[in-house]
């Protein structure tokens, strides 16, 4: 652990993992919940809240333009990538706020800043 991370209590590496976590089931009320409660408390929160509210509202832009290639077919299978992305890539920056590190969703539309 280098010394960036020993700053970063547990309880706020918890809270960003669950945060990261409760957008597979709760799409991006948890983030937006921590963000509006810690984004001027806690920069690390902060930022991890905003990365995980971020990437949950880009996930539903793709879920709409997939609910419209519905129609022709395609969208079913990208439903079931973006769907399957939605869950590894918050895998990825759970385990990653786990270890106090900061995670950037790739393929994320930065709308909240």
């Amino acid at each position: 652990m280098n010394d960036e991370n020993t700053a970063i209590s547990a309880n706020d590496r918890n809270i960003a993992v669950l945060t990261h976590i409760g957008g597979i089931f709760f799409s991006f009320v948890p983030g937006l919940i921590v963000w509006l409660l810690k984004k001027d408390e806690n920069a690390y929160l902060g930022e991890q809240a905003r990365e995980a509210l971020n990437f949950q509202i880009s996930l539903l832009i793709a879920y709409m333009v997939c609910y419209v290639l519905v129609f022709i077919l395609i969208g079913f299978v990208l439903m079931a990538a973006v769907w399957l992305g939605n869950i590894i890539l918050c895998i990825i920056a759970a385990s990653k706020a786990s270890k106090g590190e900061e995670y950037r969703y790739p393929f994320t539309l930065r709308l909240i800043n």
